[in-house]
């Protein structure tokens, strides 16, 4: 069974930094598009930062929200199959649940399936 737990998240003071992680697990062939989402109470979620797959023309690139360029880095570990969100110079306005998402392909009994996958969510609190 394919899974998505994340990890990381936190309670901080505005300023401060943090990393989420989020490893995937079971039977996985490949990790294609991998991305972090949040929403906060009463709002959308929204897109973070993601990494687009490999197979397409021009090969991975990283994109970011407007509101966390220069502060949010996205990175993968493909051996490890994790995917991080490294957050400084937080704000209040970070506060949200974040959520990983990743498209890849695993092993389904006798043939290899392509599917998105979400995790639970962690929660970062930025307090003023």
């Amino acid at each position: 069974q394919v899974q998505l737990v994340e990890s990381g998240g936190g309670l901080v003071q505005a300023g401060e930094s943090l990393r989420l992680s989020c490893a995937a697990s079971g039977p996985i062939f490949s990790v294609d598009a991998v991305g972090w989402y949040r929403q906060a109470p009463g709002k959308q979620r929204e897109s973070v930062a993601n990494i687009t797959s490999s197979r397409i023309v021009g090969g991975r690139s990283k994109n970011y929200a407007d509101s966390v360029k220069g502060r949010f880095t996205i990175s993968r570990d493909g051996a490890k199959n994790t995917i991080y969100l490294e957050m400084s110079s937080l704000k209040p306005e970070d506060t949200a649940e974040y959520s990983c998402n990743a498209i890849l392909t695993y092993y389904g009994g006798s043939a290899l399936i392509t599917d998105a996958f979400w995790g639970q969510g962690t929660q970062v609190t930025v307090s003023s």
